[in-house]
């Protein structure tokens, strides 16, 4: 996917999501960012350098996706022992509680794992690298749901006692709602949103009852989406509600990420 326009800041010590349907752009700009694929316009800034003219990345960046990116005969040991030889440090003690967490076999070879263990590998790895933003592209792919509900909390745990940046790309956007500061929504390779959670939910709001009674009460509003049955419509906006007495025959609700998102970046929505 080809980015355009794209004009970002990662703040120090934040939970990012990055969300956006498939082939919207993320994986393209974590690779821009980690500088494993070079832009052919544009550059990446850390601390007033350019990334890719500087040897910065394998100290205070660290990447994990979908690639395998270990020899097929290391063993998960030989893994840990690898990136603390790479990056000058590694939290060993956290790495021994995790496998025992998630039962991982530190003497099995990566290439005899399943996809969920090899994403568990990964993000244990992720969890104890010295770095300070951490980039986690579809980080619990294969993974059960009790898994993912302990990855989340090992996240939380470990950002608590030692703070770090977090970008999390995926596509599980009811799970992770609760973990994120800051949300980066990208579409057709556009910066659509760049804001923080609590603001984004706190504006988000469903304004639900007759057809005639809504259209009246948000006359005034941006609407990016619309949902009815019958004469039941239900109005989707951001903006902030008109400062006036809210009809008996309207209900307002708050919209969850998941909708909003697919509000945002579904081009058959229904907008008015």
């Amino acid at each position: 996917m080809v980015l355009s326009g794209v004009n970002l800041s990662f703040e120090e010590n934040t939970i990012y999501g990055l969300l956006g349907r498939n082939g919207a752009g993320k994986s393209t700009l974590l690779n821009i960012v980690n500088n494993r694929t070079f832009p052919t316009k544009g550059q990446v800034f850390y601390r007033q350098k350019i990334v890719a003219d500087k040897t910065i990345l394998h100290t205070d960046f660290f990447l994990t996706g979908d690639q395998d990116l270990y020899h097929k005969n290391m063993k998960v040991m030989e893994i840990f022992k690898w990136t603390k030889e790479f990056y000058g440090d590694f939290d060993d003690e956290l790495s021994q509680q995790l496998l025992k967490k998630f039962k991982l076999n530190p003497k099995q070879k990566f290439s005899a794992l399943s996809t969920g263990y090899r994403s568990i590998t990964k993000l244990i790895v992720a969890l104890c690298v010295p770095c300070k933003f951490i980039f986690l592209d579809e980080p619990v792919l294969g993974l059960d749901a009790t898994h993912r509900d302990l990855f989340y909390k090992e996240l939380i745990q470990t950002y608590s006692e030692r703070p770090r940046t977090f970008v999390i790309s995926t596509h599980l956007i009811e799970e992770i709602t609760g973990l994120l500061e800051k949300i980066i929504i990208i579409n057709h390779g556009n910066v659509l949103l760049n804001t923080s959670s609590e603001d984004l939910l706190k504006r988000a709001k469903i304004i639900r009852g007759a057809e005639d009674k809504v259209k009246e009460f948000c006359q005034t509003l941006s609407i990016i989406g619309k949902e009815s049955l019958g004469n039941y419509v239900s109005y989707y906006t951001l903006d902030p509600l008109p400062d006036v007495p809210v009809p008996d025959e309207i209900d307002i609700d708050s919209c969850d990420l998941q909708k909003l998102f697919i509000l945002l970046t579904t081009e058959e929505a229904e907008q008015i």
